[in-house]
């Protein structure tokens, strides 16, 4: 008989629990066993052993078992052995003709088999002789049935019978029989063992302990994934969902159900949705299940518990339970908070922590049980907890100004906001700062003059942290106040505009809000010409290079007879990052001067704001180690003082800076993390989405890489940094290029080189130009191809941009090989490479060097094959398979093949570096043509490498390919990314771009 079908508990991707799974799999697949699977509960007990039998039942060669399958229940009737009994009770005519006349001792506890079974035997005078020759019975009959699995779940609610029976088939269990039980440890009887008493297997019997505990932060992330479409995850979300739900598969779910049911199209998670989100109905349910069971102490103790938060001391929790009063039945004495604590711990409402303090495992149950509160037991039970904090010394500020909000004193709540906020300016923790003032302003009791001067400084804290969602709606409110003198205004207009711009990503806003703070400004010159800085830094909008030349003129001229050194570095810093940015030859000494200006945390903040603008301008001219060094120390600068949102910057520029350069291994994963880092900061999330749409591109991934590069900028150019926009919108005109679609592609190219146009400012187009170029040649439009390329060298004369200079020469040699004039379309390319090479940007190098050695084999010369095998290598070491693959194709038809430096080599049951490109494509869903054109391949040999990949895999289906996504991705030498345009190729490699 098959295995029958267990419940399944989830539908969600089984990830983590490898070890556990291994060892439970071992134990079934060597009977006779026993297996104890030990977890609190929604740990995942019933999942974990679920996949073991669907394993093992689908392991080739493996014999095929029966499986039967019961649980305890809380709630048990008096029927003794119930759990063992109703698992029997189904097998009816799957019964083997002769059984062990023992066996008819079970009449009386199924009557629904007595037509199979022997006939009942006399009845013993005994009770213990009756109870032995009933689990004689039960062991006779599993024997009869040969290689068989139990399992009971929820041995903890056993009643004694059943565990003595259970005890009496692991002491001697039948040769075929797999015995799996399940417990949660906590909810056990008095001395914690799962049959009662002590037991012992018999020689030749495998027993394992299976203990699960919660999933660590990756296999949250996973496991998170696979319930929202596959989408990835950040790393912040994944160990903010970590803390909430402590890794507890079961209350995850639940939570992920919840957002998913409250997000646009119930596929993407955000952190506002966990902020606020409801407890799970299930959770409520679960936790008032168990605090019914707890006594009146101990249920107290862990209110009181609930509503101090977070983990404390047994002290104070006393204190807190004290706010409940005497005990009626403990004889009107103070509950002992001891006992109390130790029966809350043994039933697992409460978890010890590190240092003696106790609290909830995980956020959500900490919620559950403080939503059970009435509103006068909450209040009763904040104060009380305010009185016993504000004895401590030092003062835990924050905790009181939460009690002391969350009771009702809000002169209190008001002192401990502001003694918090300074302490916290002073430790440089922005991000508290700028909690503290927002939940400070959300008082509409405050006087117009306390709101507008605390609103001044969330405006100014807020501009150099990440979070910026409720402090801009809070700004924006404080602004609406008309007897807001306009002095005040225009500085709390101002950081809001600058808020907009750098982490908001609303750039025509946020220009609006700073323009109209400037004139609100007019008497206070100082913070007037921070503004016009601002407006004059070029990747704001999409005004003409004219119009931020104007703005900064008007700030030095402001700002020439002042004292205030930070503020001459901040005008002065954006005014050599406008100047590099235009490719300024002279601007690289007056920048190395602006180092040395640090003596104050105000001079060292704008210096640190300097260098990573500095550092993003040397990124699109090329000078790559300038780029880096200044990375470097604006980073450096930025952590000393407490300027979260700068070190982002720099972080994304090092993102890209990676990319250029060819350093991408890990990339993408640094990508993730700095969009979770960053909690969607847009200025910073762009650069980690342009890398992220290159590199899936890279790998194939045509929806991933569409998807990404839109969210880098094209989807919204007018609220897009320009630089990552042209970028951007050169890689989309590339994908849907190779894709087929040269339209699209044209069309998008000539839409960014129509921004670039306006704006004045040619050495952004360092990407985009070769691809416009390319384009406006593929679709035959050979004139406008020479226009441009003109025009792009004519507006860098004169102009220090090396990447921008290698791109000229790429596009006079996409140009001279649309005209066939290949000899100088080889000297073009190489130049190229060769610039390419110097700066370096080796997969630019690779992909001119491609186009000089194609053009040299359409001219008939024989060293173009040498020079294309050459250029394959590159790509290869590289990461570039489909690009070296695209070069191993053209040498094959001009009849030439290329073996890998690396030779053939065995991988036995791991997949080749082949097959794990083509498992990553199969789990993207791609079908075996799509394949083929990707890597470039015959239909029939992705055929066979597919058949070899779900053989490897051990899976029926290539729907199954993704839930093995480790294996895939630990092959020998695969998962390296390999660059592809689309599943079409036509016309792919004719020319750089």
């Amino acid at each position: 008989m098959p295995y029958a079908v267990l419940r399944s508990p989830q539908t969600s991707r089984f990830v983590g629990r490898r070890d556990e799974l291994g060892a439970l799999s071992e134990a079934l697949a060597t009977a006779p066993s026993v297996a104890f699977v030990e977890g609190e509960a929604g740990i995942g007990k019933t999942r974990l052993i679920h996949e073991a039998l669907r394993g093992a039942a689908g392991r080739p060669g493996a014999p095929r078992r029966r499986v039967l399958a019961g649980s305890c229940l809380p709630l048990r009737e008096p029927f003794p052995y119930g759990p063992v009994v109703d698992l029997l009770r189904g097998l009816g005519e799957d019964l083997p003709s002769r059984l062990n006349p023992v066996c008819g001792a079970l009449r009386a506890y199924m009557p629904e088999l007595a037509a199979v079974l022997p006939p009942a035997p006399d009845p013993p005078a005994d009770h213990r002789a009756t109870q032995h020759r009933l689990f004689r019975a039960v062991r006779a009959l599993l024997e009869a049935l040969g290689d068989t699995v139990v399992v009971v779940e929820d041995v903890h609610w056993a009643d004694d019978g059943t565990r003595d029976l259970l005890r009496f088939l692991v002491d001697a269990p039948p040769p075929g029989l797999s015995l799996v039980l399940s417990y949660r440890r906590e909810d056990l009887p008095a001395g914690g063992l799962p049959l009662g008493r002590a037991h012992r297997c018999p020689p030749g019997t495998t027993e394992i302990r299976v203990p699960l505990h919660p999933l660590d932060p990756a296999a949250v992330s996973a496991l998170t994934a696979a319930m929202t479409g596959g989408r990835p995850v950040t790393e912040e979300l994944a160990a903010e969902l970590h803390r909430t739900t402590a890794g507890i598969p079961f209350v995850l779910e639940e939570t992920v159900r919840v957002l998913s049911a409250g997000s646009r199209g119930g596929q993407r998670l955000d952190w506002d949705g966990l902020a606020h989100m409801r407890v799970p109905a299930l959770l409520l349910e679960a936790t008032a299940d168990r605090m019914a069971q707890l006594s009146t102490a101990a249920a107290d103790a862990v209110r009181a518990a609930a509503v101090v938060r977070v983990p404390a001391e047994e002290d104070l929790i006393a204190d807190v339970m004290g706010a409940f009063g005497p005990d009626p039945r403990a004889g009107g004495r103070a509950p002992a908070a001891g006992a109390a604590l130790r029966e809350a711990l043994q039933a697992g409402m409460l978890h010890e922590e590190d240092g003696g303090r106790y609290g909830f495992r995980h956020t959500l149950a900490q919620q559950a049980v403080y939503s059970t509160l009435p509103g006068p037991d909450r209040h009763l039970l904040h104060r009380q907890a305010l009185t016993a904090l504000a004895r401590r010394d030092p003062q835990p500020l924050v905790r009181l100004a939460y009690h002391a909000r969350l009771c009702g004193d809000w002169s209190a709540w008001y002192r401990y906001c502001e003694q918090a906020v300074d302490a916290a300016h002073a430790m440089g923790d922005t991000a508290l700062v700028v909690e503290l003032l927002e939940e400070l302003l959300c008082d509409d009791r405050l006087p117009t003059r306390e709101r507008g001067r605390l609103a001044a400084r969330l405006s100014t804290e807020a501009a150099v942290g990440l979070a910026h969602r409720r402090a801009t709606g809070l700004l924006r409110r404080v602004l609406r106040d008309a007897g807001l003198p306009e002095g005040l205004r225009g500085e709390i207009r101002l950081n809001l505009g600058l808020l907009l711009n750098n982490q908001a990503g609303r750039y025509q806003e946020g220009r609006a809000d700073t323009a109209t703070a400037v004139a609100e400004l007019r008497e206070r010159p100082a913070l007037a010409a921070r503004g016009m800085a601002a407006l004059a830094m070029p990747s704001w909008g999409d005004e003409p290079l004219h119009v931020h030349e104007r703005w900064i003129e008007r700030a030095e001229e402001l700002v020439a007879a002042r004292t205030d050194g930070a503020l001459r570095i901040a005008v002065r810093g954006n005014h050599l990052s406008l100047r590099l940015s235009t490719g300024s030859p002279t601007a690289w000494e007056q920048a190395e001067a602006l180092l040395g200006q640090c003596r104050t945390v105000a001079e060292r903040r704008e210096v640190a704001r300097a260098c990573g603008n500095i550092a993003d301008a040397a990124t699109c001219l090329g000078h790559y180690e300038a780029a880096r060094r200044y990375r470097l120390e604006g980073r450096r600068l930025a952590a000393e003082c407490g300027a979260p949102y700068l070190e982002s910057i720099v972080e994304g520029t090092a993102l890209r800076l990676a990319w250029y350069t060819g350093h991408w291994d890990g990339l993408a994963e640094r990508a993730r993390n700095a969009l979770g880092l960053v909690g969607g900061v847009s200025g910073i999330a762009a650069d980690a989405h342009l890398v992220l749409g290159l590199l899936a591109s890279a790998r194939g991934e045509w929806e991933e890489a569409e998807a990404r590069l839109r969210d880098a900028g094209p989807a919204d150019p007018a609220n897009a940094p320009a630089t990552i926009l042209a970028a951007a919108s050169a890689a989309l005109a590339r994908l849907r290029m190779a894709c087929g679609d040269t339209e699209a592609g044209c069309a998008e190219a000539l839409r960014a080189v129509a921004r670039i146009r306006k704006k004045g400012i040619w050495t952004w187009a360092a990407d985009l130009t070769p691809m416009a170029v390319a384009a406006l040649v593929r679709r035959a439009r050979h004139a406008e191809a020479a226009a441009l390329t003109v025009e792009f060298g004519e507006r860098l004369a004169g102009r220090d941009a090396p990447l921008a200079a290698a791109a000229h020469r790429a596009c006079q040699g996409i140009l001279a090989t649309a005209q066939e004039r290949h000899k100088e379309a080889v000297e073009a390319f190489t130049a190229a490479r060769a610039a390419y090479a110097a700066l370096p940007q080796p997969y630019s190098a690779a992909r001119t060097g491609e186009a000089a050695a194609r053009n040299l084999l359409a001219a008939g010369e024989g060293s173009g094959s040498s020079a294309l095998a050459e250029v394959a290598e590159e790509f290869g070491a590289l990461g570039a398979i489909r690009d070296a693959a695209r070069c191993r194709r053209a040498l094959r038809q001009n009849g030439r093949v290329v073996p890998s430096r690396r030779g053939r080599r065995g991988y036995g049951g791991a997949l080749s570096p082949r097959e794990a490109e083509v498992a990553r494509l199969v789990a993207l869903g791609r079908t075996n043509r799509e394949i083929a054109e990707v890597l470039f391949l015959s239909p029939r040999t992705v055929e066979q490498h597919v058949a070899r990949v779900l053989r490897k895999l051990n899976v029926a289906s290539r729907a199954q390919v993704a839930t093995t996504r480790p294996a895939w991705e630990e092959s020998p030498e695969g998962g390296v990314p390999f660059e592809g345009g689309g599943p079409s190729t036509r016309g792919e490699g004719a020319a750089h771009g």
